[in-house]
């Protein structure tokens, strides 16, 4: 419905699922092209939150050895759920076989409910109208709040939300997310001084007390 929401046809809503399966890059691709964003700079938007996928792969390709001419139909559905359950698993047979159950399954119900989302955005009209343009958003944070359980990712969380809206006024559709990426790397910098400086302070209070 976001999709529909976000101007896109019933067959472009349901390409995009085939095609681009993971959803929090999808959300972000049509969020910003419901703002008025530019179609390259949302799909940049969505690329980069799709990379840590390929950092799923690396991993993933080790355990599964798949034959060459398979990996790439695999690639598609190395996602965060796939990765979990494959990982899980403690043997070779066992990690195919739950990569491949959980990645058909996921991914058979992922377009079956885009398509049904899509119909039922056609059936009910001005999605606007009904609040729907919120949807994405609603479901980032709900995936996302769970996640956050140190203060590290709590400040990096909170610094790419003051980013991402602070930038929105000033700057075109779809870029403040790209902006906001920023948020991470500026954080760990920001941790990484702090406990530099705590451990140069470390060994000068130990002669301070040997001193005394």
């Amino acid at each position: 419905m976001t999709s529909a929401g976000s101007g896109l046809t019933l067959l472009q809503t349901c390409a995009l699922s085939l095609l681009v399966f993971t959803g929090a890059s999808q959300f972000a691709l049509v969020g910003a092209l419901a703002a008025g964003g530019n179609p390259f700079t949302a799909a940049a938007g969505a690329f980069f939150l799709g990379v840590r996928n390929a950092f799923y792969g690396l991993r993933l390709s080790q355990l599964l050895a798949l034959p060459r001419a398979v990996r790439p139909f695999a690639a598609q559905w190395v996602i965060d759920e796939t990765a979990a359950v494959a990982l899980a698993q403690p043997t070779r047979r066992s990690v195919r076989i739950g990569f491949t159950v959980t990645g058909l399954t996921l991914y058979v119900l992922w377009n079956l409910t885009t398509l049904l989302g899509a119909l039922g955005a056609e059936a009910i009209g001005d999605t606007d109208a009904w609040g729907l343009d919120a949807a994405g958003p609603a479901v980032f944070l709900a995936l996302l709040a769970p996640m956050l359980k140190t203060a590290t990712e709590r400040a990096v969380a909170g610094l790419a939300v003051v980013l991402g809206l602070g930038l929105l006024p000033v700057l075109p559709a779809g870029v403040p997310v790209l902006v906001a990426a920023l948020a991470a790397p500026a954080v760990l910098w920001a941790e990484g001084r702090r406990r530099a400086r705590r451990a140069a302070a470390e060994p000068a209070n130990d002669t301070s007390g040997e001193d005394r």
